[in-house]
């Protein structure tokens, strides 16, 4: 099952680049060079194909040749990307990094700070993971506890992340911490973000295992880390304004509306062959994933005109991330009520997609929180 049908909204240049991307992910394939997987942004981590994919100029796409980097579009970003999630590819190790650690440094990182980590990204050999997130703050960041206390040169870091995919395999994170007394009254200041070296002696990690016996996510304990003052990412108390433009770009990407893209191109070959009884329900979830394509794509248009995106970010999160948990409830449905023969591929990815399921809606913010953020975009409270 093709994800763009031919005549679609896309130039030569990004029609021959998909082109290309296919091509080589049906090579890597054939060769066995990975099984196709389910949410693979999040649990599918090898370097050697990351790294394979930057000597073919894929990763770093959209930062300056002066960083070591690409200099091409977020429409070009935007293309190869939903080509390698279609596939199932093992994009994980870079993901982060190439998502919006690289974007977030070109826009408030130093010359320094870029020269330091920008090259290493696009090269597929630096690779970042988030602290945001907290225990018991689930998305509300303005909660956050980790506390950045100035000393000589520099700060220390104390308090815990949580969630951070990659921490384990990751050489840094972008830490969000307190860096000011707390204001009740307005939460917002006083926030911060440091470049953590997850290498520290003072970081400790500790596995967060899944019910299907997965490790992807990690509790990160900061145990007075010291950060110096180079390593500061943008402005003291700018914290908030920074983070909140950061996961524009976490959540307007492909990945919000491909993690079970997969495990719907695999029902739509068991039907179309007839393994599979034909239903109904499968175009209505074909129709509704090219919806989301075209929305993405003007998302990534957005980006690429430096406008605002951050409230259509956000609705093609609760948007995307719904109708991929739908595609696993409706293949469920399909085997559960024996209309699905023994499919070996099919009920691999279903069983992966279920299991992943209950996380969809729930990272780069919860969509319960992101109605919120859409309706005060909307101008509806």
């Amino acid at each position: 099952m093709s994800l763009v049908p031919a005549g679609g909204i896309e130039g030569p240049v990004l029609t021959e680049l998909r082109a290309e991307v296919r091509r080589f992910l049906a090579e890597e394939i054939a060769t066995g060079a990975f099984v196709p997987r389910v949410d693979t942004w999040v649990t599918s981590w090898d370097v050697e194909f990351t790294r394979r994919l930057a000597a073919r100029g894929w990763l770093g796409m959209v930062i300056p040749r002066r960083y070591g980097g690409q200099e091409r579009t977020f429409l070009e970003r935007f293309v190869v990307t939903e080509e390698l999630l279609a596939a199932g590819a093992p994009v994980a190790a870079h993901w982060i990094a190439d998502r919006q650690i690289g974007p977030s440094l070109l826009k408030y990182g130093t010359e320094e700070q870029k020269h330091a980590y920008l090259p290493g990204i696009s090269r597929g050999e630096i690779f970042f993971g988030i602290g945001m997130s907290e225990p018991d703050s689930g998305s509300d960041l303005a909660s956050v506890r980790t506390r950045a206390e100035r000393v000589d040169a520099g700060w220390r870091l104390t308090g815990t992340k949580v969630w951070t995919s990659g921490a384990h395999h990751a050489d840094a994170f972008f830490a969000l911490a307190r860096s000011a007394p707390l204001d009740p009254a307005r939460r917002h200041d006083g926030l911060s973000q440091f470049i953590v070296d997850l290498h520290a002696p003072e970081v400790h990690i500790r596995p967060i295992v899944s019910m299907g016996g997965d490790h992807h996510f990690n509790e990160v304990h900061l145990d007075g880390v010291f950060v110096p003052d180079d390593r500061v990412l943008g402005a003291i108390g700018d914290g908030w304004r920074q983070v909140t433009s950061e996961l524009g770009f976490e959540r307007s990407g492909p990945e919000r509306i491909l993690s079970t893209y997969r495990l719907l191109a695999a029902t739509a070959s068991a039907m179309a062959d007839g393994r599979l009884p034909r239903d109904a329900g499968l175009g209505r979830h074909v129709a509704r994933t090219a919806v989301l394509h075209q929305m993405s794509f003007a998302v990534s248009t957005a980006l690429e005109e430096h406008a605002d995106a951050d409230t259509a970010a956000a609705l093609v999160k609760v948007l995307g991330t719904t109708g991929e948990g739908d595609i696993a409830d409706y293949v469920d449905m399909l085997i559960g009520t024996g209309r699905a023969p023994g499919d070996e591929e099919l009920v691999r990815l279903l069983r992966s997609a279920v299991l992943q399921r209950p996380g969809f809606t729930l990272r780069g913010g919860t969509n319960e929180v992101l109605r919120g953020v859409i309706a005060r975009g909307l101008g509806l409270r």
